[in-house]
């Protein structure tokens, strides 16, 4: 529902319990429902927060946190608010007023709805200050968290409410065109994502401005930044909204060149911790426009063994401004991938990666650790060897095994640490000092 704000069902628990706002005998209680009880327990911290004296230490925190934060978060509670008290039914489904944004209805509905506005801007206090603690208990141990940008919002969104000048839309807010990509690897209709596309033109005369901020609010959450379907910044595939395929788009030119000068131009030049994820369709524009800027791209290894000599995934082919992959979240686990293989397609693979004897997955895992890429990134499904069950996503598909695999530490093998450390060294892949 927004692409700043960070989900309360995320927030630790405990952590109010310590600050004297949640009774620590709400986990005495039996629970059925997981999500009823944690909200419920949010809104019992929140009172207890609200019991507390205007100049404590935490509620002036709060107040700067919301100051700070007002760029997003102040139509965020809002919509998050209206969104409850209309039956969590879409904003397109709202009474008018309140869909266009009238500003009689809004004044309205900020007074009427105070409270939960609070409690909501609360919850995105709590949910941001644990993340900056967590960050930092990362960074004390040498670990950076690597985040996800996606290129578009989805429709029913703070962001597509409160900026509908910023979307290509109807008069009633529903998406003209959407988004998705044309028939590819992953699949013969293509994926359609059903997200509304942006009016890059009214975006690019207010400066990018709306974009600066999304990417301000990552930087303040991740070490690194992959930007979902970079490509999409050149030339995205623009479906009619009432078509139920991706089949029947086309490309249209987005000024992507602009947007990534206005980047730099607003946090200060070069440097800026950004990944581009150039899968699929990539022109000789698009990774034009990526090196123009020195942004690192993505290489995966299950994709090295089609076509010939010039594939951009064969390990000999590397370039050091990469990161390296053996499979992403939407490729099978590396064991299941290669046991799908025909037999002389394993078998050229086997003699690509010929350094290594051990069995899948060790030998892609080795090629990544081996790459000139400067990053190299393992699954952790791969670590651990899993199969096909253990699969994160397919790609295009609504499969309610999709986003389901969970890490176990029961899963761990004694010596594995050991082994990860051992093959990075011999790859000059530990952190110094």
């Amino acid at each position: 529902m927004s692409a700043h704000a960070g989900d309360p069902l995320l927030i630790n628990l405990e952590w109010l319990v310590d600050r004297g706002w949640l009774d620590p005998a709400v986990f005495e209680q039996r629970v059925t429902d997981l999500r009823s009880f944690r909200l419920t327990a949010l809104r019992q911290g929140f009172l207890g927060f609200k019991c507390e004296s205007e100049e404590t230490y935490y509620r002036r925190q709060f107040r700067a946190f919301c100051r700070d934060n007002a760029y997003w978060l102040e139509d965020y509670a809002l919509y998050a608010a209206l969104r409850s008290a209309f039956g969590n039914e879409p904003w397109q489904n709202w009474l008018v007023g309140f869909r266009d944004r009238d500003a009689t209805a809004l004044n309205e509905a900020k007074w009427r709805l105070a409270w939960v506005i609070e409690r909501i801007q609360f919850e995105q206090f709590v949910f941001f200050r644990q993340w900056e603690e967590l960050r930092r208990h990362a960074e004390c141990r040498g670990v950076l968290l690597f985040g996800d940008m996606p290129i578009f919002v989805a429709g029913d969104s703070a962001e597509v409410w409160a900026d509908r000048e910023n979307f290509d839309l109807d008069e009633a807010g529903q998406p003209r065109v959407v988004a998705g990509v044309p028939p590819d690897y992953f699949s013969a209709t293509g994926q359609r994502w059903g997200n509304p596309h942006y009016n890059w033109s009214r975006m690019q005369k207010g400066g990018f401005q709306w974009w600066i901020n999304r990417l301000k609010t990552h930087l303040e959450l991740y070490d690194l930044i992959r930007i979902d379907h970079f490509r999409g910044f050149e030339a995205y595939w623009e479906i009619p909204a009432g078509e139920p395929t991706a089949v029947n788009g086309r490309w249209v030119k987005a000024p992507g060149h602009e947007l990534l000068a206005a980047f730099y131009k607003a946090f200060g030049g070069a440097g800026l911790p950004l990944v581009a994820e150039n899968l699929g369709i990539i022109t000789d524009e698009v990774e034009s426009m990526r090196q123009y800027f020195g942004i690192p791209g993505m290489l995966i290894l299950q994709f090295a063994f089609d076509g010939g000599a010039d594939n951009p995934y064969l390990p000999a082919n590397h370039t050091e401004n990469s990161v390296v992959y053996t499979g992403t979240h939407d490729n099978d686990t590396t064991v299941s991938w290669f046991a799908s293989l025909a037999d002389q397609q394993k078998q050229f693979v086997e003699n690509t990666l010929a350094g290594c004897k051990e069995p899948m997955p060790w030998p892609l895992i080795a090629s990544a650790f081996a790459s000139t890429a400067r990053l190299a990134i393992i699954p952790m499904q791969d670590f651990l060897e899993l199969g096909a069950e253990a699969r994160m996503n397919t790609p295009g598909t609504m499969s309610t095994a999709n986003w389901r695999w969970r890490f176990d530490w029961q899963q761990l093998n004694s010596g594995l640490d050991k082994r990860i450390r051992l093959l990075a060294g011999s790859f000059d892949r530990l952190p110094k000092g």
